[in-house]
């Protein structure tokens, strides 16, 4: 539904109405005169004028690898719009990619269309995937800009060589193409591929930036310094070779390397690398270390200043922003060989993301929680809001168990919103699933998106983001790399952090990451809370085996001696699920507990608003506590639906989800007494 001709006012009743199943006022059966639901009336006009129909900019967009001839038009781009989407993230089609002036018209007039549609427009930077080539065009351009690694070969007498990094990495075996890759620690590899990317669609589309066009997505780049395994020859097969592979080339033990990171690695630490280049690869003394600590700070500010820094930069000045997501933000350990420090990698990006391949709503009580941790607190970190997901159901039909069904992708949807995104780009088969059913999940995405983008996540606990102990620990090898191939105490910190995140997800505490950097520069305050950029914090956790650099200690012990909690999993062994929970006393709490219940708060206009998401295969009935003076409203996503919560005598929110369901409690605030 749209507005039409009536004026605003009655539009928000009559949307309103609609939404709560009543008709509008005015309507032939209906009483002019009929009372507005309660819980309606307790709501700002302009929450439910978006709830009743999520605005496009809102809405999902659908990825779409060169818009068809035949779509090119108003009329025929009604198709996604009458499906419920919000737009596009789109690209000049693969085929003759950048050079096609044909398919250069096709995407000028698709963008043409959204425009006049007032739908929304992201573009997609990449021939496929991973981003940063141009479809091969940087490479062409400059055959030095290719990604380079310093490899161990222990079967030469000088074991250590440096070579082109593309054999028996993320480069060559992707699901897309086998394609040789620059490399992001070379600021000028970046360069060229902004002029051959950025600029290009710059040229031919600026009218509609910072209008229509409103971000450019970068997909999965990455340091090719690490083994992530091949893939199944079955699919091999079906994958494109635009660079012939070696089948020479011998796996090794590798770590990125550029023309001036030796140079680089003088001028910050004082310090020649080349004598301690074995230090990278072998040692456990305090000097080898801490070689391997500086060395990796300095490839993830390289990596973060020369790659996402530098289009982050481009698109300020070209009025879009800067989003994407990295590669295996599930796997801790492969964030030291891909980015260096994944939290600061996104958040150089104007609207960190992540990629969730998996529609079952249970993959963030696994891992899927860290996947979408990292994007959200990378804005918090960042002084940001807005967080994308690249969703589909890509796992299930890979193992032949979809497409999913609507409650599955509704789920998912909403699990991820209580984590903070507020952007969802879909690689879901539009063909997969009838126009009302698409609507209709879209319809369940855009309610979540209008209620939430505007409002201001409030999670009250830190997870400590280790990765200063990694940098010491990480030893590159030549095999594809796991965690059982690292040291012990690796091994503890990884294994600790992730039963701690698994933990804190399951018993529904809301948390942020945060790395040795961002608390070091944190703010104790006197009242015990801990000030993370415009965030502030009651409690923090940190990994066991994890070991604090002085400026990050100091802030820490100030934090504890004001009255902060800090639960440090090495202090208390074996500690327990329900131990972590005590000492951290979350103002919300279940019952029963279950493991299966996704909670996400926040707060807007002085509301509370918390996501309650069913993510299992079961049904749940049981009941929240939330201490509140005021009354709470129950706001049901996927189909609109808005009502009184239903409370008992003791305050606690009934809470009865099916399988998969979600819903959102909004506070209305007690009035406050007017002193006489």
């Amino acid at each position: 539904m749209r507005p039409t001709a009536i004026g605003p006012v009655s539009f928000i009743v009559a949307t309103a109405a609609v939404v709560l199943g009543v008709a509008p006022l005015g309507a032939a059966d209906e009483p002019a005169s009929a009372p507005a639901d309660p819980a309606s009336q307790s709501l700002p006009a302009g929450w439910l004028t978006s709830w009743a129909e999520p605005p496009l900019a809102d809405r999902p967009l659908q990825i779409v690898h060169g818009i068809a001839p035949e779509r090119a038009t108003a009329e025929t781009m009604r198709y996604y719009t009458d499906r419920g989407l919000g737009g596009l993230v789109c690209n000049v089609a693969f085929d003759r990619y950048m050079r096609s002036e044909q398919h250069w018209r096709t995407l000028l007039a698709g963008v043409e269309a959204c425009r006049q549609l007032g739908a929304v427009v992201w573009l997609y930077d990449e021939d496929g995937y991973p981003s940063g080539a141009a479809g091969g065009l940087v490479l062409e351009e400059n055959p030095a800009f290719e990604a380079t690694v310093l490899a161990w070969d222990a079967s030469r007498d000088d074991p250590l060589v440096i070579r082109h990094a593309y054999e028996h990495t993320h480069a060559s075996n992707n699901y897309y193409a086998a394609r040789r890759y620059p490399n992001l620690l070379d600021d000028r590899a970046t360069r060229c591929f902004i002029a051959k990317t950025h600029d290009a669609y710059w040229q031919r589309l600026k009218p509609h930036f910072g209008r229509t066009i409103q971000a450019i997505f970068t997909d999965e780049p990455s340091l090719m310094a690490v083994h992530l395994g091949q893939l199944p020859e079955g699919v091999r097969k079906g994958v494109r070779v635009a660079d012939p592979i070696d089948p020479a080339v011998r796996p090794l033990p590798t770590v990125p390397w550029s023309h001036d990171l030796a140079q680089q690695y003088q001028q910050r630490y004082g310090e020649d690398l080349m004598p301690r280049r074995r230090s990278l690869f072998m040692g456990d003394s305090p000097e080898d270390r801490n070689v391997r600590r500086q060395f990796w700070a300095l490839v993830a500010d390289l990596v973060a200043e020369r790659y996402f820094g530098e289009i982050q930069h481009w698109c300020s000045h070209h009025r879009i922003a800067s989003t994407g997501h990295s590669l295996w933000e599930e796997a801790l350990i492969h964030h030291v060989p891909l980015e260096g420090n994944g939290l600061k990698a996104l958040a150089q990006m104007d609207i960190p993301g992540l990629d969730m391949l998996s529609s079952d709503p249970q993959a963030v009580i696994h891992t899927g929680w860290l996947t979408a941790a990292m994007p959200a607190s990378a804005a918090v970190l960042g002084r940001r809001r807005r967080v994308m997901t690249e969703v589909s159901d890509f796992s299930q039909r890979m193992g032949e168990a979809g497409p999913v069904t609507l409650a599955e992708m509704q789920g998912t949807a909403a699990w991820q919103a209580a984590w903070g995104v507020t952007d969802f780009t879909l690689y879901y088969d539009i063909t997969d699933r009838s126009a009302a059913e698409y609507r209709a999940y879209c319809d369940c995405v855009g309610r979540l998106t209008a209620l939430l983008k505007p409002a201001r996540p409030t999670p009250e606990v830190l997870l400590y983001y280790p990765i200063y102990d990694l940098w010491a620990e990480y030893l590159p090898i030549a095999e594809p790399l796991t965690l059982q191939s690292q040291s012990p105490r690796a091994q503890r910190i990884v294994n600790s952090f992730l039963q701690l995140g698994q933990s804190l997800q399951r018993s529904q505490i809301p948390f942020t990451l945060i790395d040795h950097e961002h608390l070091a520069a944190a703010m104790p305050r006197p009242d015990g809370s801990l000030a993370v950029q415009d965030h502030c914090y009651k409690a923090i956790v940190l990994p066991s085996g994890s070991q604090l650099p002085p400026s990050a200690a100091a802030v820490l012990q100030t934090f504890r001696q004001r009255g902060g909690r800090v639960v440090d999993a090495a202090e208390a062994v074996g500690l327990s699920r329900e131990s972590l929970v005590q000492q951290l006393q979350p103002p919300y709490r279940i019952l029963p507990p279950s493991d299966s219940i996704a909670l996400g708060r926040f707060s807007r206009d002085r509301r509370r608003i918390l996501l309650v998401a069913n993510v299992g295969l079961r049904a749940y009935d049981g009941h929240l506590t939330a201490e509140s003076d005021g009354t709470w409203q129950t706001m049901d996503p996927a189909n609109g639906a808005i009502r009184p919560a239903e409370t008992d005598a003791a305050g606690r929110v009934r809470l009865a989800l099916a399988a998969h369901q979600a819903i959102l409690l909004v506070e209305t605030p007690a009035a406050k007494r007017i002193p006489r």
